[in-house]
């Protein structure tokens, strides 16, 4: 019988279009009402920890998106690339050290899965990602076919997907996982600063086949409710019977009819898709999105961004109320230090956005879009609205008084409430001339939140 597997690359006829949408259908019921998750940027890359910080992903483009990344877990890449700020950096800090140096002097002696988990729960997340292996190839679990260049057997000499998994079960949360099947600069390093992602990565079959065993290993120990890939997948495995992306994923929704899979597969198959930062903003606009970033401007730790690239948890307020109010879920990245500790300005901004979500969170679960309502969002004065089954939102950022135009028809203007805070004076909100107003003399930990239940 022939095997499709161990054809020759060029005589694999990649699935048609009919052949991924076997693969479609109804989300988890889970899924849309899981509005915050937390991404997790570890690797060895958290030891150099840096990049220049520039302008957020999206806004770079050409040359500048790879000399002057602003992604400190592409340090493998970009210490590479001649005269680029991280390869000057490196030489001076580390001369002529390999990469791979710094994934013996990770140590993670710092690191208290359980301790990060507690965190994560009082941000109000519901599922927690990390990445299992990034373009630097390194995997955070003893991984199939990488001999000693894992964790288990190198620098930390511990499965941290394991402990991370089985930390994020005992708090309650969903676990997924990140995989870099689109670049693996360990088997295929890319050249010059300005490489097309769709030509500089691996196609063939054995990367496939390399990559397929590496999932299938994550699935059956730890069983995903989130399979996160990245970038693409190779070409070799889009197709389907033995040995490819197809037959992987009917396995895998047969084994776990609650996972779901995101949209960085190639041109295949997804549950939902996903912007990143400026980018990928054109899938904002379907029905089920993510957005992911970091509380910086990367996503692994940069130990020489601070207050000016960080937001705070006002600002991650801001930010998920406005994914929400546009019908998506937002993926908030940790970038912890190569000892495993998660940085203060990062844990103080979880709490921030937890206090909020404290008040929010049971109102976010069940919100979507309001825009059959006809209400509008504004951004001076900052206000965003969101519908739940019994309440029209109003979530509003403004210092003084913000008049609000709410349809009368359907709604109890005389109803309406402020939610209040846990810390800080609340918001007023009153009825005048049969407008809602609502008043705020100073900001708390998020936007001030409105209910205006349905007549």
């Amino acid at each position: 019988m022939d095997d499709p597997s161990e054809r020759p690359f060029a005589t694999i006829a990649p699935a048609s279009a009919q052949v991924w949408e076997s693969l479609n259908r109804p989300t988890p019921a889970w899924h849309p009402r899981a509005k915050l998750g937390i991404f997790i940027h570890w690797g060895a890359y958290s030891v150099p920890a840096w990049a220049q910080p520039g302008g957020a992903h999206g806004t770079l483009q050409g040359v500048d998106k790879f000399t002057h990344c602003p992604y400190a877990e592409w340090y493998g890449n970009t210490m590479r690339i001649p005269g680029s700020p991280t390869a000057l950096h490196h030489q001076e800090v580390y001369g002529d050290a390999p990469y791979d140096a710094f994934l013996d002097q990770w140590t993670v002696d710092q690191f208290d899965p359980a301790a990060w988990l507690e965190l994560f729960a009082q941000a109000g997340a519901d599922v927690v990602i990390p990445t299992t292996k990034h373009h630097d190839g390194v995997a955070l679990w003893d991984a199939p076919g990488t001999g000693t260049r894992n964790t288990v057997h190198r620098g930390p000499r511990r499965d941290l997907i394991g402990e991370i998994a089985t930390a994020t079960r005992a708090a309650g949360l969903r676990f997924g996982v990140y995989y870099s099947g689109g670049l693996d600069w360990s088997i295929f390093p890319p050249e010059g600063a300005d490489f097309p992602e769709s030509e500089f990565r691996p196609n063939d079959n054995a990367y496939n086949m390399y990559a397929l065993a590496h999932l299938r290993d994550l699935v059956e120990r730890f069983e995903p409710d989130v399979l996160w890939n990245d970038i693409n997948w190779p070409d070799a495995g889009k197709r389907t019977g033995p040995g490819s992306l197809h037959e992987f994923l009917t396995d895998y929704y047969r084994r776990n009819p609650d996972g779901v899979i995101n949209d960085r597969w190639g041109q295949t198959h997804c549950d939902f898709r996903t912007s990143e930062y400026e980018a990928r903003g054109e899938s904002e606009s379907v029905a089920n999105w993510e957005h992911c970033r970091g509380i910086g401007l990367s996503f692994g730790y940069n130990q020489i961004e601070g207050a000016d690239q960080y937001l705070n948890g006002r600002a991650l307020a801001r930010l998920l109320g406005d994914i929400v109010s546009r019908n998506g879920r937002l993926l908030l990245n940790i970038g912890p230090t190569a000892e495993g500790a998660i940085p203060q300005l990062q844990q103080e901004a979880l709490r921030g956005l937890g206090r909020w979500m404290q008040v929010a969170k049971e109102l976010l679960v069940d919100g979507g879009s309001a825009t059959q309502h006809q209400v509008e969002p504004s951004d001076d004065p900052w206000v965003r609205w969101l519908r739940t089954p019994r309440h029209l939102i109003a979530l509003v950022d403004h210092l003084g008084t913000t008049p609000l135009a709410v349809p009368h028809m359907g709604f109890d203007l005389g109803r309406a409430a402020v939610r209040p805070p846990v810390i800080g004076p609340a918001a007023t909100a009153a009825v005048r001339d049969g407008a809602l107003e609502v008043t705020m003399l100073e900001h708390g930990d998020g936007p001030a939140i409105i209910t205006i239940p349905v007549a």
